[in-house]
């Protein structure tokens, strides 16, 4: 695997990883961008000594600090929103899967490859990646491709997005709602969505994870425009613990006095989860992206992203 320059020993290199993980679970000098930043030095300049491991600790620990997160979410703000936030999700979804695969047509892109980043971009990144996959038989390095262009926006959003809603003066609110709609991964849209505000935070977790349930119907459609509809249909496990987390937060009083010690525990893993997602990747991983499906990703993430904040910012 290719490194900028000479690695140093492996005790060094896990002397340095393991103390990144210190300093994100003990202190709190590691906001959600420089963990991940932290997490790219590792990967991309010294090596992760445990990268046979961080794949998939990232991912699992992702999941539950999501739900986690959800002990601070209060139902009945949720239905207070729902029905803006059902607007938004159905127009935007519909809207960045059409102008995506428009795009894939003016690129030349393979069909399958824009499936993928089309419908990465339209609801949650990598998740929806990896759910409709399967269902159009995409190959492995079409899967990589389209998770390694997601990887490099959801990077640039979680260090962008906050400076541009401060800028424009965007609300908690607002925030939140652009952030779910623009952003790819759960993971990018939590991160910005923190550094932006505790308000913004309930607001982009909530209406992300409303998002992710499309993931249902897209993979339905995408079978059968694929032909291959024997594929069964699932909702991610860590999207009904959420709902489950809020549900209990809301209802039972006696989670007063431990849901934040739970949502605090959840921003934690939040963290670690970032750190470890930048430290697994490689210089090999980003080489592996063609331009025109990169150009073509990049262009419709531009688009839904003007396009939702001109809206947002209009309507507010």
């Amino acid at each position: 695997m290719p490194k900028l320059f000479p690695l140093p020993s492996p005790l060094l290199q896990k002397t340095i990883f393991i103390a990144f993980v210190l300093l994100i679970l003990f202190t709190s000098l590691l906001d959600s961008a420089m963990a991940l930043g932290a997490g790219l030095v590792v990967g991309l300049l010294l090596g992760n000594p445990f990268e046979a491991h961080t794949g998939k600790i990232s991912k699992y620990l992702l999941q539950a600090a999501v739900v986690g997160l959800g002990f601070g979410i209060d139902l009945y703000q949720v239905a207070e929103t729902g029905l803006v936030g059902a607007v938004y999700t159905l127009v935007s979804l519909t809207t960045t899967m059409g102008v995506g695969l428009l795009l894939g047509r003016v690129f030349g892109t393979p069909s399958r490859l824009t499936h993928l980043v089309s419908s990465g971009t339209a609801i949650c990144g990598g998740s929806a990646i990896a759910a409709v996959a399967p269902a159009i038989k995409a190959n492995d390095q079409e899967i990589s491709i389209a998770l390694g262009i997601v990887f490099v926006l959801n990077a640039v959003a979680l260090f962008v997005f906050p400076p541009i809603g401060n800028a424009l003066g965007l609300s908690q609110e607002q925030f939140g709602t652009w952030a779910a709609i623009a952003i790819h991964d759960t993971s990018s849209v939590v991160g910005a969505a923190t550094r932006y505000g505790d308000e913004a935070l309930q607001i982009a977790t909530t209406l992300k994870l409303t998002r992710a349930l499309w993931i249902v119907p897209l993979v339905l459609v995408s079978s059968l425009l694929f032909k291959d509809g024997e594929k069964k249909l699932s909702i991610p496990t860590f999207i009904l613990l959420f709902v489950l987390a809020s549900v209990i937060s809301t209802f039972i009083p006696a989670m007063e006095a431990v849901s934040p010690i739970l949502v605090m525990l959840a921003k934690k893993g939040l963290l670690l989860s970032l750190f470890l997602i930048g430290a697994n990747i490689s210089l090999s991983a980003l080489k592996a992206i063609s331009p025109k499906p990169f150009w073509q990703g990049l262009l419709l993430w531009l688009f839904i992203s003007v396009t939702s904040l001109a809206v947002i910012y209009g309507l507010g």
